[in-house]
């Protein structure tokens, strides 16, 4: 349950929809799974995997001190391409053997959409559930995804449960590539973190090279070097003082997130064998913890660009 990458969404406008509400909404688009013909599947599910308790256990969110969370799931059907195309090759092959005519593009395409009609009904499904949580205090939704795809499929999803939602992807007022290239520049880390050992150069110009760094002094000369020659840094690790580490890069997504022993003792302090319980425990302490990382880092990129809001 813990997120390990997370894309970050402000609130445009005010988003309080009653608790009751939200979860009406949500159910009335529960997810089922694929029928015979269906490509794919979107829906919600219980937050608590594997728990179907009535009561909080048993809703289509999990709420604590302020924060929901939310479980989209989704189910597509795999058909690899190499056994569509040889099922459509032999097709073709068996009408130009008896027909003596080509096939052509067209054609070819029908006996495609054929092939994988009937097909679906024997394909492997495969399934992935996303969470994301609602912060009510600092209107923001964080979504359990490194892409921006996978952030925007949950706020679409989201978006077709309440009817709207006025969300667009956190933005800082200074460049993060600018500043995260200062600061290797300086050797300084922002005010809050540490430095840590990983980090990527790019050259601006349309060919231009990449390096990876990784367990390396994020100070030292030789990468001082690439950056006074013209490259700047698209992605830095950074530690918290609270012990997170995480890997930022230039869109403002951050990845790879790590909590550290701190957090995971606090975790463990609580003993239950309650999977409930154990999921609110973890819960509450991600959140707070995601909270303060994500104020955090909008501190370091010269605060939150709110140009636009409300409007």
């Amino acid at each position: 349950m813990w997120f390990k990458n997370i894309q970050v969404f402000r609130f445009t406008k005010p988003f309080d929809m009653d608790e009751n509400a939200l979860h009406d909404q949500l159910a009335e688009q529960a997810f089922t799974p694929c029928g015979s013909q269906d490509v794919s599947r979107t829906g919600w599910v219980r937050p608590i995997p594997g728990n179907e308790k009535h009561g909080q256990d048993g809703l289509f969110l999990h709420s604590s001190n302020g924060f929901q969370m939310l479980a989209a799931k989704r189910q597509d059907k795999v058909l690899p391409a190499a056994v569509v195309n040889e099922q459509v090759q032999e097709k073709v092959d068996d009408i130009e053997a008896e027909q003596g005519r080509k096939v052509g593009r067209k054609e070819r395409q029908e006996i495609k959409d054929e092939m994988i009609f009937s097909l679906l009904p024997r394909a492997f499904v495969r399934s992935r559930i996303q969470h994301g949580y609602l912060d009510n205090k600092r209107q923001m939704l964080v979504v359990n995804s490194a892409s921006a795809k996978g952030g925007e499929e949950f706020c679409e999803g989201l978006r077709a449960a309440v009817g709207s939602l006025p969300v667009i992807p956190l933005t800082t007022m200074d460049t993060p590539a600018q500043v995260m290239t200062s600061w290797l520049l300086s050797g300084n880390a922002p005010e809050g973190f540490e430095l840590g050992t990983e980090c990527e150069l790019r050259d601006p110009s349309d060919e231009g090279g990449v390096i990876r760094c990784k367990n390396q002094l994020l100070t030292a000369d030789e990468i001082r070097n690439h950056i006074q020659a013209g490259m700047y840094v698209s992605k830095i690790e950074l530690v918290s003082k609270s012990g997170i580490s995480c890997l930022v890069d230039d869109k403002f997504t951050i990845k790879r997130i790590r909590y550290g022993d701190m957090i995971q003792d606090k975790a463990d302090e609580v003993y239950t064998s309650d999977a409930t319980e154990r999921f609110d425990v973890d819960f509450s302490i991600m959140t707070l913890e995601l909270a303060e990382l994500i104020n955090g880092l909008l501190a370091a990129f010269g605060g939150e660009n709110t140009g636009g809001l409300g409007e």
